[in-house]
């Protein structure tokens, strides 16, 4: 606990702080009074306020330099000489994005070459083999739960990348017109 009051030296706020205060003109009509007794009875106060008084006569007294009438133009010709990053879309390699659009592409190809793999063709007619793709169980597919989760990954990502590839062309067009 903090037993300072506000009439000892260091008190709270600080004597700086205060003492600003009483120069500008801020500080309360308690504060003033408690201020002026300070100032007659502490040598530190009395120091710190003549300081402070030189302080602010030197601020008053010196004139603020005014900005050249093309200061505005000046900064914004400098701004303009330096180097932009360019946009994010040349931070992406465009061969990254299509080996994995190929990679998603093979896979479903891949699946359905397992998938066609797994049916049982035998006999030459073609109606049989009609009747063969109907009876086709698809639950010895897709029995497996991981086998499930990656297809329905590679779907949305596939549905992603043509929704990318959509908009692109979309904005190209756009551009064109």
């Amino acid at each position: 606990m903090n037993n300072t009051n506000n009439n000892s030296p260091s008190g709270a706020g600080g004597i700086e702080e205060r003492l600003w205060n009483f120069i500008d003109g801020t500080a309360s009509a308690d504060e003033k009074t408690v201020i002026e007794q300070l100032l007659q009875q502490d040598a530190e106060w009395k120091s710190k306020y003549s300081e402070l008084l030189e302080i602010n006569k030197l601020l008053q007294a010196s004139e603020l330099e005014a900005p050249s009438l093309r200061f505005s133009k000046n900064v914004m010709e400098e701004i303009s000489k330096l180097h932009i990053a360019p946009a994010t879309k040349t931070y992406i390699n465009k061969k990254i994005i299509w080996g994995i659009g190929f990679f998603f592409i093979a896979m479903f190809i891949g699946f359905l070459i397992y998938g066609f793999g797994q049916m049982a063709f035998s006999g030459g007619e073609e109606s049989r083999v009609s009747k063969e793709i109907s009876k086709f169980d698809m639950s010895k597919f897709f029995s497996n739960n991981w086998i499930n989760a990656f297809m329905m990954i590679n779907v949305v990502i596939g549905l992603v990348l043509l929704d990318n590839f959509l908009g692109n062309k979309r904005k190209e067009f756009r551009k064109g017109t």
